[in-house]
Protein backbone atom coordinates (compact mmCIF):
# COMPACT_ATOMS: atom_id res chain seq x y z
CA UNK A 1 0.00 0.00 0.00
CA UNK A 2 0.94 3.32 -1.10
CA UNK A 3 0.87 5.56 2.12
CA UNK A 4 0.36 9.22 1.93
CA UNK A 5 -0.93 10.34 5.47
CA UNK A 6 1.77 8.47 7.50
CA UNK A 7 5.45 7.80 7.12
CA UNK A 8 6.07 4.11 7.35
CA UNK A 9 9.70 2.36 8.05
CA UNK A 10 11.08 -0.88 8.87
CA UNK A 11 14.28 -1.21 10.48
CA UNK A 12 16.35 -3.87 12.24
CA UNK A 13 13.16 -5.28 13.70
CA UNK A 14 11.63 -2.23 14.33
CA UNK A 15 8.29 -0.52 12.88
CA UNK A 16 7.96 3.48 12.86
CA UNK A 17 4.57 4.60 11.97
CA UNK A 18 4.38 8.39 11.95
CA UNK A 19 1.22 10.25 11.42
CA UNK A 20 1.65 12.91 8.50
CA UNK A 21 -0.67 15.54 8.63
CA UNK A 22 0.81 18.69 10.77
CA UNK A 23 -2.42 20.68 9.19
CA UNK A 24 -5.22 18.53 10.70
CA UNK A 25 -2.29 18.22 14.08
CA UNK A 26 -2.58 14.77 12.86
CA UNK A 27 -6.32 14.16 13.82
CA UNK A 28 -7.63 10.81 13.82
CA UNK A 29 -11.16 10.66 11.63
CA UNK A 30 -9.89 11.13 8.24
CA UNK A 31 -10.94 7.65 6.49
CA UNK A 32 -7.48 7.85 4.18
CA UNK A 33 -5.44 8.08 8.06
CA UNK A 34 -7.66 5.24 9.24
CA UNK A 35 -7.16 3.36 6.86
CA UNK A 36 -3.26 3.33 6.43
CA UNK A 37 -2.68 2.58 10.18
CA UNK A 38 -5.44 -0.26 9.84
CA UNK A 39 -2.90 -1.30 7.27
CA UNK A 40 0.59 -0.82 9.02
CA UNK A 41 -1.34 -2.70 12.25
CA UNK A 42 -2.08 -5.81 9.69
CA UNK A 43 1.40 -5.86 8.13
CA UNK A 44 3.12 -5.72 11.29
CA UNK A 45 0.72 -8.69 12.70
CA UNK A 46 1.82 -10.84 9.36
CA UNK A 47 5.32 -10.35 9.54
CA UNK A 48 7.06 -12.09 12.39
CA UNK A 49 11.11 -10.77 11.74
CA UNK A 50 8.93 -6.92 12.95
CA UNK A 51 9.41 -7.10 16.69
CA UNK A 52 8.38 -3.51 17.80
CA UNK A 53 6.18 -0.75 16.39
CA UNK A 54 6.82 3.12 17.17
CA UNK A 55 3.66 5.17 16.56
CA UNK A 56 5.09 8.83 16.60
CA UNK A 57 3.97 12.12 14.29
CA UNK A 58 5.30 14.92 13.22
CA UNK A 59 5.25 18.37 15.02
CA UNK A 60 3.17 19.73 16.79
CA UNK A 61 0.72 17.80 17.86
CA UNK A 62 1.25 13.80 18.51
CA UNK A 63 -2.72 13.66 17.43
CA UNK A 64 -5.79 16.01 17.96
CA UNK A 65 -8.34 13.06 18.00
CA UNK A 66 -11.59 14.01 15.85
CA UNK A 67 -11.22 16.90 13.40
CA UNK A 68 -13.11 19.59 15.23
CA UNK A 69 -13.98 21.43 12.00
CA UNK A 70 -15.97 18.82 10.57
CA UNK A 71 -17.75 18.54 14.27
CA UNK A 72 -18.71 22.01 13.79
CA UNK A 73 -19.94 21.59 10.11
CA UNK A 74 -21.49 17.83 11.05
CA UNK A 75 -19.38 16.24 8.08
CA UNK A 76 -17.86 13.02 6.89
CA UNK A 77 -17.48 10.96 10.22
CA UNK A 78 -19.44 13.00 11.78
CA UNK A 79 -22.67 13.51 9.84
CA UNK A 80 -25.90 11.10 9.33
CA UNK A 81 -28.56 10.72 11.72
CA UNK A 82 -27.62 9.47 15.84
CA UNK A 83 -27.65 5.78 14.76
CA UNK A 84 -25.48 6.73 11.61
CA UNK A 85 -23.24 8.12 13.69
CA UNK A 86 -23.00 5.13 16.30
CA UNK A 87 -22.14 3.26 13.18
CA UNK A 88 -19.14 5.40 11.74
CA UNK A 89 -17.90 5.80 15.38
CA UNK A 90 -17.45 2.24 15.87
CA UNK A 91 -16.20 1.49 12.07
CA UNK A 92 -13.66 4.69 12.07
CA UNK A 93 -12.29 5.39 15.02
CA UNK A 94 -12.87 3.15 17.37
CA UNK A 95 -11.87 0.29 14.66
CA UNK A 96 -8.79 1.84 14.41
CA UNK A 97 -8.11 2.48 17.81
CA UNK A 98 -8.37 -0.91 18.14
CA UNK A 99 -6.49 -1.95 15.42
CA UNK A 100 -3.96 -0.64 17.48
CA UNK A 101 -4.73 -2.12 20.72
CA UNK A 102 -4.77 -5.78 18.81
CA UNK A 103 -1.17 -5.09 17.55
CA UNK A 104 0.22 -8.86 18.03
CA UNK A 105 3.96 -7.13 18.81
CA UNK A 106 4.73 -4.76 21.40
CA UNK A 107 3.93 -1.08 20.93
CA UNK A 108 5.61 2.28 21.85
CA UNK A 109 3.60 5.52 21.86
CA UNK A 110 6.19 8.20 21.33
CA UNK A 111 4.51 11.26 22.22
CA UNK A 112 5.80 14.32 20.47
CA UNK A 113 3.53 17.00 21.38
CA UNK A 114 -0.03 17.16 22.36
CA UNK A 115 -2.17 14.01 22.67
CA UNK A 116 -5.95 15.26 23.48
CA UNK A 117 -9.18 13.23 23.29
CA UNK A 118 -9.08 10.09 21.05
CA UNK A 119 -4.98 11.39 20.37
CA UNK A 120 -4.75 10.66 24.21
CA UNK A 121 -6.93 7.63 23.67
CA UNK A 122 -3.94 6.49 20.46
CA UNK A 123 -1.07 6.71 22.86
CA UNK A 124 -3.58 4.85 25.65
CA UNK A 125 -3.57 1.83 23.38
CA UNK A 126 0.05 1.28 23.09
CA UNK A 127 1.71 -0.96 25.24
CA UNK A 128 4.73 1.55 26.44
CA UNK A 129 4.36 5.39 26.34
CA UNK A 130 7.50 7.89 26.24
CA UNK A 131 6.65 11.41 25.54
CA UNK A 132 8.96 14.56 24.82
CA UNK A 133 8.85 17.21 27.65
CA UNK A 134 6.62 19.23 24.52
CA UNK A 135 4.13 16.45 25.19
CA UNK A 136 0.92 16.97 27.18
CA UNK A 137 -1.90 14.73 27.49
CA UNK A 138 -5.55 15.64 27.67
CA UNK A 139 -9.16 13.56 27.86
CA UNK A 140 -11.23 16.64 27.14
CA UNK A 141 -13.95 15.14 25.77
CA UNK A 142 -16.16 16.53 27.91
CA UNK A 143 -15.17 20.05 27.39
CA UNK A 144 -17.06 20.08 23.84
CA UNK A 145 -20.08 18.15 25.04
CA UNK A 146 -18.93 14.38 24.06
CA UNK A 147 -18.42 11.43 26.42
CA UNK A 148 -14.81 9.47 25.70
CA UNK A 149 -15.60 7.95 22.17
CA UNK A 150 -11.96 6.37 22.03
CA UNK A 151 -11.79 3.29 24.76
CA UNK A 152 -10.32 5.86 27.40
CA UNK A 153 -13.52 5.05 30.20
CA UNK A 154 -11.67 1.04 30.10
CA UNK A 155 -7.51 1.74 28.97
CA UNK A 156 -7.43 5.11 31.46
CA UNK A 157 -7.64 3.46 34.75
CA UNK A 158 -6.01 0.31 34.36
CA UNK A 159 -3.39 3.22 33.60
CA UNK A 160 -3.74 5.63 36.36
CA UNK A 161 -6.30 4.38 38.32
CA UNK A 162 -9.92 4.95 38.95
CA UNK A 163 -9.81 7.97 41.05
CA UNK A 164 -6.81 9.84 38.70
CA UNK A 165 -8.97 8.96 36.07
CA UNK A 166 -11.99 10.09 36.97
CA UNK A 167 -10.60 13.52 37.92
CA UNK A 168 -8.40 13.98 34.65
CA UNK A 169 -12.08 12.92 31.96
CA UNK A 170 -14.20 15.02 34.75
CA UNK A 171 -11.98 17.96 34.77
CA UNK A 172 -11.15 17.72 31.11
CA UNK A 173 -7.32 19.13 32.37
CA UNK A 174 -4.60 18.24 29.99
CA UNK A 175 -1.00 17.57 32.04
CA UNK A 176 2.28 17.98 31.18
CA UNK A 177 4.90 15.16 30.26
CA UNK A 178 6.06 15.54 34.07
CA UNK A 179 3.14 15.31 35.57
CA UNK A 180 1.86 12.13 33.22
CA UNK A 181 5.02 10.65 34.10
CA UNK A 182 3.67 11.50 37.87
CA UNK A 183 0.79 9.37 37.73
CA UNK A 184 2.22 6.56 35.75
CA UNK A 185 0.24 7.46 32.51
CA UNK A 186 3.78 7.49 30.67
CA UNK A 187 6.40 5.38 31.30
CA UNK A 188 9.50 7.84 30.56
CA UNK A 189 10.39 11.68 29.85
CA UNK A 190 12.73 13.16 27.72
CA UNK A 191 14.02 16.28 25.94
CA UNK A 192 12.26 16.99 22.68
CA UNK A 193 15.67 15.96 20.51
CA UNK A 194 15.95 12.99 22.59
CA UNK A 195 12.65 11.46 23.02
CA UNK A 196 12.59 8.77 20.21
CA UNK A 197 15.92 8.17 21.03
CA UNK A 198 14.28 6.47 23.96
CA UNK A 199 11.43 5.19 22.64
CA UNK A 200 13.85 3.47 20.04
CA UNK A 201 16.25 1.88 22.94
CA UNK A 202 13.06 -0.20 24.66
CA UNK A 203 12.28 -1.24 21.01
CA UNK A 204 15.68 -2.31 20.54
CA UNK A 205 15.87 -4.09 23.63
CA UNK A 206 12.83 -6.12 22.46
CA UNK A 207 14.24 -7.10 18.98
CA UNK A 208 16.45 -9.17 21.12
CA UNK A 209 13.63 -11.66 22.27
CA UNK A 210 12.67 -14.77 20.51
CA UNK A 211 9.43 -13.77 18.51
CA UNK A 212 7.33 -16.12 18.59
CA UNK A 213 7.32 -16.18 22.61
CA UNK A 214 7.48 -12.25 22.24
CA UNK A 215 4.01 -12.45 20.70
CA UNK A 216 2.90 -15.15 23.16
CA UNK A 217 4.10 -13.02 26.28
CA UNK A 218 1.75 -9.88 24.94
CA UNK A 219 -1.20 -12.05 24.44
CA UNK A 220 -1.27 -13.74 27.78
CA UNK A 221 -0.91 -10.15 29.54
CA UNK A 222 -3.58 -8.89 27.19
CA UNK A 223 -5.83 -11.48 27.84
CA UNK A 224 -5.05 -11.35 31.84
CA UNK A 225 -5.98 -7.99 32.52
CA UNK A 226 -9.99 -9.38 32.09
CA UNK A 227 -9.47 -13.24 33.28
CA UNK A 228 -9.03 -14.81 36.32
CA UNK A 229 -5.75 -15.95 37.74
CA UNK A 230 -6.83 -19.48 37.69
CA UNK A 231 -7.75 -18.83 33.83
CA UNK A 232 -4.21 -16.93 33.25
CA UNK A 233 -2.49 -20.01 34.90
CA UNK A 234 -4.05 -21.99 32.60
CA UNK A 235 -3.69 -20.14 29.15
CA UNK A 236 0.10 -19.64 30.52
CA UNK A 237 0.71 -23.35 30.85
CA UNK A 238 -0.89 -23.83 27.28
CA UNK A 239 1.55 -21.20 25.79
CA UNK A 240 4.33 -22.58 27.95
CA UNK A 241 3.97 -25.72 26.15
CA UNK A 242 4.24 -24.25 23.15
CA UNK A 243 7.19 -22.71 23.59
CA UNK A 244 9.08 -25.95 25.09
CA UNK A 245 8.96 -26.64 21.51
CA UNK A 246 9.96 -24.17 19.66
CA UNK A 247 14.00 -24.19 18.05
CA UNK A 248 14.38 -20.31 19.62
CA UNK A 249 13.53 -22.17 23.00
CA UNK A 250 16.82 -24.76 22.68
CA UNK A 251 19.01 -21.90 20.84
CA UNK A 252 18.43 -19.75 24.08
CA UNK A 253 19.09 -22.32 26.41
CA UNK A 254 22.32 -23.42 24.34
CA UNK A 255 23.69 -19.86 24.04
CA UNK A 256 23.45 -19.76 28.11
CA UNK A 257 25.59 -22.98 28.55
CA UNK A 258 28.02 -21.53 26.22
CA UNK A 259 28.03 -18.12 27.35
CA UNK A 260 27.20 -16.45 24.23
CA UNK A 261 24.20 -14.32 23.02
CA UNK A 262 21.31 -16.28 21.56
CA UNK A 263 20.67 -16.10 17.44
CA UNK A 264 16.61 -15.95 17.83
CA UNK A 265 15.19 -17.51 14.25
CA UNK A 266 11.78 -17.13 14.87
CA UNK A 267 10.92 -20.77 14.82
Amino acid sequence: MEFKEIIFEVDAGIATMTLNRADTRNALTDPQMISEIKSVCARVNSDLTIKALIITAVDPAFSSGGNVKDMKERRGMFSGTPAELMEKYARNIQDVLLSVHHVEIPTIAAVNGSAVGAGCGLALMCDIRVASKQATFGETFLNVGLIPGDGSAYTLPRAVGMAKACELIFAGDTVDADTALAIGLINQVAEHDQFMDAARRIARKITFKPPQALRMTKRLMRRAQNETLADTMLNAAAYQSLCHYTEDHMEALSAMFEKRKPEFAGK
